[in-house]
């Protein structure tokens, strides 16, 4: 019986630290869309697929449209010298919904209707000035540092990478990018 209580325990410590792990990290309340568009450099990143080719001067510029959606273009340098750059969109997922949680597709438009081309695009912290920004996805994925400038203080840095820490993200993984 003493066994069975124990199993029964650990079984429940363990299901609820996992649920506790696999909550989505929080986001700011609100975001001005309107203060948000312009041009964020890439100050640092979480590995992934679709940057790799990517070894520095990376920006996200944003500019929203008549139909409330938000153009995004992504720009790299790439190890020849050249400039890739992608052009994608983003929008609300909920009209009405929080402003800090966007859905944004680099897919042609035509596959705009299967889900699985939106990816999630969260603002979980934001400086007060829009100075910079930790973006972030529910599965912990995918994170961004972005800053109006292509540098920040060491201390900002410091203090963005505490709060994506706090998150639950992977930041001894991050990648610092290289801004020319």
């Amino acid at each position: 019986m003493t066994r069975l209580l124990l199993v029964i325990t650990f079984a429940a410590l363990f299901a609820a630290f996992a649920k506790a792990e696999t909550k989505p990290p929080d986001t700011v309340v609100s975001v001005d869309l309107n203060r948000y568009q312009g041009k964020w450099y890439e100050i640092a990143r979480l590995p992934n697929r679709f940057q790799k080719q990517c070894v520095g001067n990376v920006a996200a510029t944003y500019r929203l449209r008549a139909d409330g959606k938000i153009t995004v273009l992504n720009e790299c340098k790439l190890k020849d010298g050249t400039t890739d750059r992608a052009e994608g969109i983003a929008r609300l997922p909920d009209e009405g919904g929080p402003t800090s949680k966007l859905k944004v597709r680099f897919a042609p438009s035509f596959l705009s209707f299967l889900p699985f081309v939106w990816g999630d695009y969260w603002v979980l912290d934001l400086a007060p000035d829009y100075s910079h920004a930790l973006i972030g996805d529910p599965a912990r994925k995918y994170m961004w540092i972005l800053a109006r400038s292509p540098k920040i203080s060491e201390q900002t840095y410091e203090q963005i990478v505490a709060k994506a820490k706090t998150q639950g993200f992977a930041v001894d993984q991050l990648i610092r990018t290289k801004q020319e």
